[in-house]
């Protein structure tokens, strides 16, 4: 059997950005996209609705952890992706994950991140495509997973900041018990607006900085006061 699999956006003041995304998504076969609003002020959640493809949720909070766990919830899918708004999919890359899913021994995956940019953002693709080998990786990468262990995990942390990687990290350790990942080598194009709108230098150590002092410890309530948000 086949599994389906629905794309979940979570959204905060993507006018420029939701249209040509749910068109885009549209073209690749996804059996659900449902798009959560994080209470945006500008015009996100009647481009969406206008679009006419996708499941529209809105709630009160901008936290991406409870807009992602709001999506989930709301799937009836085998699989979940979780896509931010200016990141774009391959032409078969829901073929793929459908491929490596259908493999029960595989519990969740990501894509082969390609920033969009000069020499910089190639750099940072290279250094993305070796750290995800050893289970380091974000958000931004198209992170899925079966609607089971999803559950199973009961969803994201609700963390002001690192809850993808949290969940990254305990799908990798899943491996223990008998399960793998699907590294698929399939490309995510990522928006190179971070870099533009923090500048490459602050945006890179602030990266650092804040996976520095997570793993020592630090609370993500108090990491978040670092990190200048660009959604």
């Amino acid at each position: 059997m086949i599994p389906s699999v629905a794309i979940i956006v979570p959204t905060l003041n993507e006018e420029s950005t939701i249209s040509v995304l749910l068109e885009h998504l549209a073209t690749l076969g996804a059996d659900e996209i449902i798009v959560v609003d994080g209470n945006s002020t500008d015009r996100t959640v009647d481009r969406a609705l206008e679009n006419g493809r996708a499941h529209v949720l809105r709630i009160p909070v901008s936290n991406r952890d409870h807009q992602m766990n709001e999506g989930a919830n709301a799937a009836h899918s085998d699989i979940l992706l979780f896509l931010h708004s200016d990141t774009r999919l391959g032409a078969v890359a829901l073929e793929a994950v459908r491929t490596a899913m259908a493999d029960p021994a595989v519990a969740g995956g990501n894509f082969d991140i390609r920033y969009e940019g000069g020499w910089l953002s190639a750099a940072f693709s290279r250094v993305n495509r070796w750290r995800r080998r050893l289970g380091v990786f974000y958000g931004d990468s198209g992170i899925f997973c079966r609607a089971e262990i999803f559950r199973e995990f009961r969803g994201f942390r609700t963390w002001p900041i690192m809850e993808d990687y949290e969940f990254a990290r305990r799908l990798w350790l899943i491996g223990g018990r008998g399960r793998r990942l699907a590294l698929l080598d399939h490309p995510i194009e990522v928006s190179d607006r971070r870099w533009r709108g923090g500048g490459v230098v602050s945006t890179v150590a602030a990266w650092v900085l804040i996976q520095a002092l997570y793993c020592l410890g630090v609370a993500p309530e108090r990491l978040a006061r670092l990190y200048h948000v660009v959604r």
